[in-house]
């Protein structure tokens, strides 16, 4: 698969698709006026991530020949049976993803790994496109793994992007088959920061998909309750937190302090006490670090307690940090009669 190069800003060109009624000369096309099909097949890729398929050219007005002639020609890039990129033959990660669904057929949606990285929940790994299809009659797709289920569900399908896509309470629940934990947790928690994904409706989404492998172990990690997390570092800290047996804090939850939006990592309201995860990524530059110092003034005026924990706390000096948020009187599960 070619390498993910910048993904181009979102297309605004809107195209209406002509179908095909009878097989004229590209002269013919011309002389009668109106939209050449290459014209109409331009605008149509442009809406697709440059992804067409055969039916889409023969909709645009192309026969067959005039298809295998562009292809010989190289305006036309197979990508597979049926399924090509227009113009040239370095096509974006998303159209390899449209290019995987428009493959397997109408009702196909973008599944398990692949959608995890389209929705933003995990980085990309080089792999084949994985795609679930409402079928299970044996079919093979070359260079892609194709899922067969009857169970899929209108309410797990999504359009993202473009791109018919498993959900993010869906995509979750597919991971849990052969994720390793700590990538299905990263998954759950940025499915809830980044799509506002709730724990009912991954239970929902469980529950409408049947048995599965991997079930428990994802019902394990929602069990803590709602984590939406923003990064790897805040996925350390918090799973310090609960290691060391401190009570589940607020993650992330917005409030409203001297008529700003403050959002802070950490926070267990009735002790006023907050942690932040201080990572270089999210707080290199003067601009962050003003930022950090702001909310943190903020937050100390209005009587919360501020730690800061770096990645070097969180991993290699775990038991001083452990030791510094509970000298801050944060609460435990056990004095909170929590088990």
């Amino acid at each position: 698969m070619p390498p993910d190069p910048p993904t181009p800003p979102a297309p605004t060109v809107a195209c209406q698709v002509l179908r095909r009624s009878d097989a004229k000369s590209d002269k013919q096309r011309g002389e009668e006026g109106g939209d050449h099909p290459d014209v109409l097949v331009a605008k149509l890729a442009a809406r697709q991530w440059g992804v067409v398929a055969a039916g889409d050219l023969e909709a645009c007005g192309l026969s067959p020949t005039e298809i295998r002639t562009r292809v010989r020609r190289g305006f036309l890039h197979r990508m597979h049976q049926g399924v090509y990129v227009v113009g040239h033959a370095f096509p974006p990660l998303e159209a390899c993803f449209l290019a995987a669904v428009k493959a397997c057929g109408p009702g196909a949606v973008l599944s398990h790994h692949a959608a995890a990285a389209h929705l933003e929940l995990l980085p990309w790994q080089e792999r084949p496109v994985e795609v679930t299809i409402r079928d299970t009659t044996p079919r093979t797709r070359p260079g892609l793994t194709v899922h067969r289920t009857t169970r899929l569900d209108r309410a797990d399908v999504t359009r993202h992007r473009g791109i018919p896509t498993t959900t993010p309470a869906r995509t979750v629940v597919d991971l849990a088959a052969n994720a390793r934990t700590r990538r299905l947790r990263r998954a759950v928690r940025e499915a809830q920061s980044r799509h506002g994904t709730t724990i009912p409706q991954i239970l929902r989404a469980l529950e409408r998909a049947g048995r599965r492998r991997g079930a428990r172990r994802l019902l394990k990690i929602i069990a803590n309750g709602p984590a939406p997390t923003r990064s790897v570092l805040e996925d350390t800290v918090l799973d310090l937190l609960l290691g060391a047996g401190f009570a589940h804090p607020d993650v992330n939850r917005p409030l409203r302090l001297s008529g700003r939006r403050v959002i802070p990592d950490f926070r267990w309201p009735a002790q006023r006490l907050v942690v932040e995860a201080d990572g270089a990524k999210w707080h290199e530059g003067e601009i962050a670090r003003e930022d950090d110092a702001e909310r943190q003034a903020i937050l100390e005026a209005h009587g919360d307690g501020v730690l800061r924990v770096t990645w070097r706390q969180a991993v290699t000096r775990r038991a001083q940090t452990v030791a510094r948020i509970a000298q801050a009187g944060a609460p435990t599960r056990h004095t909170l009669g929590v088990r």
